[in-house]
């Protein structure tokens, strides 16, 4: 996988654990996934990258068996939904934003729980409850009960929830909502040793920064649609060396001198915005400034975004991934 630091067998297979077709999920007449498709290998990182309210929460939702679709088609290591639902929870580890533990029992007493519903038991149980405490560092307060965990170590131990019966697929709905700085970087270390171990995950958030760092790829996500998917390094080439939106009076009659440029690429407006793909941000500022001047243009706002996972979704939806 690009990005991945894992070289085990595992991964190193091409096989297709995910496979989405033409997903539709309705809600009345407001499509919250429209026509959505995915494929997710081996071994791989998928990150689903959007704002609240993008669909990336449904998605999840329906891989996880949760919630029926519409139209298309999913297949989950080679099953079929809905037809092999039963089959497929027991490949499925679910990491859901909501915390889903009893407070007033020990952290191993939670996972004794949830590993006898996966069908563990004796050794085989009790050597997975002393694996998966390990991978998300909480073996020292394994007997302590859960009400006396920080958010953070609640959601590690919901993480570790996840892995008891090694599920061949692991789908993180933005695990770190309401964690704080320090608890996220310590679960996002806790995620990348889940990577090294050859876990395949989808993992959404709308934070730019933990898709960049954990994904082998990203799916950009908007209004039910993937807008596109690849990894962060292809992404960032959708940008050339940089966007600039411009707003400026006489806007119309501005476009064609300014796709003259040498240094533009492309041009095209959406909400009242110029916005122009370039070369050389540099070099393109100066020429769309000195070109204004010379048109008599006056510059409402003018802002140059480098190349980021930010700037590509702003591009390509036009607005603020962070909304």
């Amino acid at each position: 996988m690009a990005g991945s630091d894992c070289s085990c067998a595992e991964c190193a297979s091409d096989e297709c654990l995910v496979e989405i077709r033409g997903l539709v999920k309705r809600y009345g007449s407001r499509k919250a996934i429209d026509g959505v498709d995915l494929t997710v290998q081996q071994g791989e990182v998928l990150g689903l990258l959007g704002p609240n309210g993008a669909g990336k929460s449904t998605t999840m939702a329906v891989l996880s068996t949760l919630t029926s679709f519409d139209a298309g088609t999913i297949s989950l290591c080679g099953l079929r939904l809905p037809r092999d639902a039963a089959r497929v929870k027991r490949l499925l580890g679910i990491v859901p934003q909501e915390l889903a533990l009893y407070p007033s029992l020990s952290g191993t007493q939670n996972l004794s729980f949830f590993g006898r519903i996966y069908g563990l038991r004796g050794r085989a149980l009790s050597e997975r409850i002393a694996r998966v405490l390990e991978i998300v560092g909480l073996s020292n307060r394994a007997r302590d009960p859960v009400r006396s965990y920080s958010g953070g170590m609640q959601r590690r131990l919901n993480m570790a929830a996840s892995l008891l019966h090694r599920p061949r697929i692991v789908l993180l709905d933005e695990p770190m909502v309401g964690v704080d700085p320090q608890s996220r970087n310590l679960l996002l270390e806790h995620i990348e040793r889940m990577r090294a171990e050859c876990h395949t995950m989808i993992y959404t958030t709308h934070n730019m920064d933990e898709a960049a760092r954990l994904c082998d790829r990203v799916a950009i996500m908007d209004g039910g649609r993937i807008l596109a998917v690849d990894t962060t390094a292809e992404l960032l080439k959708l940008l050339g060396s940089g966007v600039i939106h411009l707003a400026c009076s006489g806007q119309e009659s501005m476009a064609a001198p300014l796709a003259e440029l040498e240094s533009v690429r492309s041009l095209d407006t959406s909400d009242g915005v110029l916005r122009i793909r370039v070369s050389d941000t540099q070099a393109a500022l100066l020429e769309i400034t000195r070109l204004c001047h010379e048109r008599s243009a006056t510059i409402h706002s003018l802002e140059a975004l480098e190349p980021n996972l930010e700037s590509v979704f702003l591009h390509l939806t036009g607005k603020s991934l962070r909304d």
